[in-house]
């Protein structure tokens, strides 16, 4: 009787067990009541999201994360939008930070405002050595290259340095051209030394830039690190979670893993070896360097030069300067020779081509080295100007970097350099998506600006900040609100070989993303540009 009783006793206590409801399994932080863009493979839309540690451990809808997970913290976003973390497929992060230390020239409307920005700087920050970057001769009255003239007797016994907007041309004066030992004897190739009546006008186009580099005062471990730091904030404002920087060398590279490591630095990077054998042999040696902040995994490599300064490389000659055709800053033999030296390598090859003829090199060279291989990846950074049988190079092994901006910053003075005919395959963002299946979007900033969401406009209105043109600049070669923003996530982030653990809200992944309350899938077009991101968080951090 007693054991009867037991087992009825035993079999209530079971029943009561079964009737508990489930223990919620604890996590970190839980949002809900959002509009959740996850950029998975189906572009779907959830209302919430769990994250323990600095991963998404669940995403969907805000009932169903509520009854499976107790947070320490519950962030109710009330219906703000929610996006993966922005990823900037190729700017020049460092750089930028350093010129945030210098003579900003961005935007001067002539070069007498390009002077007088100078003295103003000089002025309230004296200094032994004047550098300053972002002058563009296209946008002013006088579009021919200025002359050092004034410089000279402005600054006789101070060296001034000027860079290009897109970094492939420099204005310096008398002073710097003597400590550089730059005279009309002096020979280069891969570039100009510009002359007037057979004497130096003070601008140095491709090549010859490198004269100038070992005049120039180098920057202090406490200098760069500022520089780091000051471009990480400007970022973290526009919601940028990773940058892919286009050209670092060996220093620079090891500064930013002991910074993010000591917690100094939380941006995530993309870094490319800058092309100096001393640095790519290193990395050849060593292998990738990876963790979760810093990619160590791909070689940058200057093709050719610019358009804007007449140094892309081209098939035939520029239409607005007779027997011009630009010119390869890397002579041809050694991008084939460096293809073929990492085609053996796990490293991506990522070169920097702007004309026609630069690209049919690059492409060619990048075909022949990967030959039977698969999923490579190799990038052609900017992708600007391409024949029309080159566009089949195009695939998983081949694919598309580009910067929209650049389509409507140059869209005023293009047409001049190529011609209308070359103009069909020049800024063709849908087409190179149409071959390579996906396409990596950055900014290149400092040459444009740090905010992607005028990468976004660009890309999807074809429109500058002044809504111009009004129908949009070769329309058909937009591509649509989904694969820009696949574009700015995913795909960039497939790019680096980081697919799994970044660009979408997905389980298992970096919980890496921004908070707004405009819906960038939706919002009339022409108020893209002017969108703020209200939150970003990095690795479940909230650093802005």
């Amino acid at each position: 009787m007693r054991n009867y009783l037991f087992l009825i006793f035993l079999s209530i206590l079971l029943t009561a067990c079964n009737d508990t409801p489930e223990a919620k399994t604890a996590v970190d932080k839980i949002f809900i009541n959002a509009t959740v863009y996850t950029v998975d493979a189906e572009f779907s839309k959830a209302q919430a999201f769990a994250i323990r540690g600095d991963k998404f451990v669940a995403v969907g809808l805000t009932d169903s994360i509520q009854a499976k997970y107790q947070a320490t913290e519950t962030i109710d976003l009330q219906g703000k939008i929610v996006y993966p973390g922005f990823i900037d497929a190729h700017c020049h992060f460092f750089r930028f930070g350093a010129s945030l230390q210098n003579v900003d020239l961005v935007g001067s409307k002539s070069f007498d405002e390009v002077v007088q920005r100078v003295q103003e700087f000089q002025a309230q920050k004296p200094s032994d050595f004047i550098y300053g970057r972002g002058w563009d001769q296209n946008d002013w009255e006088d579009k021919a290259f200025p002359n050092k003239r004034k410089l000279d007797s402005l600054f006789p016994d101070t060296p001034v340095v000027l860079q290009r907007i897109d970094g492939h041309a420099l204005l310096v004066n008398q002073k710097a051209l003597d400590l550089a030992k730059i005279d009309n004897t002096t020979i280069t190739e891969g570039g100009e030394i510009v002359k007037e009546n057979n004497e130096l006008t003070g601008v140095l186009v491709d090549n010859p830039m490198d004269l100038i580099t070992p005049i120039m005062p180098q920057m202090t471990r406490e200098q760069a690190t500022a520089a780091l730091q000051d471009a990480q904030e400007y970022c973290f404002d526009y919601g940028l979670t990773t940058v892919n920087d286009a050209g670092l060398d060996k220093e620079t590279i090891f500064l930013i893993d002991s910074l993010q490591k000591a917690g100094g630095l939380d941006m995530r990077m993309y870094a490319m070896i800058s092309n100096t054998p001393a640095d790519v042999d290193y990395f050849l040696k060593h292998g990738i360097l990876k963790t979760d902040k810093l990619n160590v995994r791909s070689v940058k490599v200057y093709g050719d030069g610019a358009l804007g300064s007449r140094g892309a490389a081209l098939r035939e000659p520029y239409s607005d300067r007779a027997g011009h055709y630009g010119a390869m800053v890397t002579p041809v033999d050694s991008i084939y020779s460096l293809a073929q030296k990492l085609a053996p390598s796990a490293f991506q090859m990522n070169t920097h081509a702007i004309g026609d003829s630069a690209n049919t090199v690059i492409l060619k060279a990048y075909a022949e080295a990967l030959n039977d291989q698969s999923d490579r990846r190799w990038k052609i950074e900017h992708a600007q100007v391409i024949s029309p049988d080159d566009f089949n190079y195009f695939d998983e092994n081949i694919l598309p970097s580009v910067q929209p901006t650049h389509a409507t910053s140059d869209m005023y003075w293009a047409k001049d350099r190529l011609g209308e005919r070359r103009m069909k395959g020049a800024y063709a963002y849908k087409k190179l998506l149409d071959e390579a299946g996906i396409i990596a979007l950055g900014t290149d900033f400092p040459v444009e600006q740090v905010n992607p969401f005028y990468t976004f406009y660009a890309a999807v209105a074809r429109k500058d900040l002044m809504q111009y043109p009004e129908g949009g600049f070769q329309m058909k070669d937009a591509l649509s609100r989904e694969e820009t923003l696949r574009g700015m996530t995913i795909w960039a982030a497939f790019s680096n070989f980081e697919e799994a653990e970044k660009g979408s809200i997905e389980p298992g992944k970096f919980a890496d993303f921004i908070v707004m309350d405009a819906d960038l899938m939706t919002i009339p077009e022409d108020e893209i540009p002017d969108l703020k991101v209200n939150q970003t968080w990095l690795g479940g951090k909230q650093v802005k």
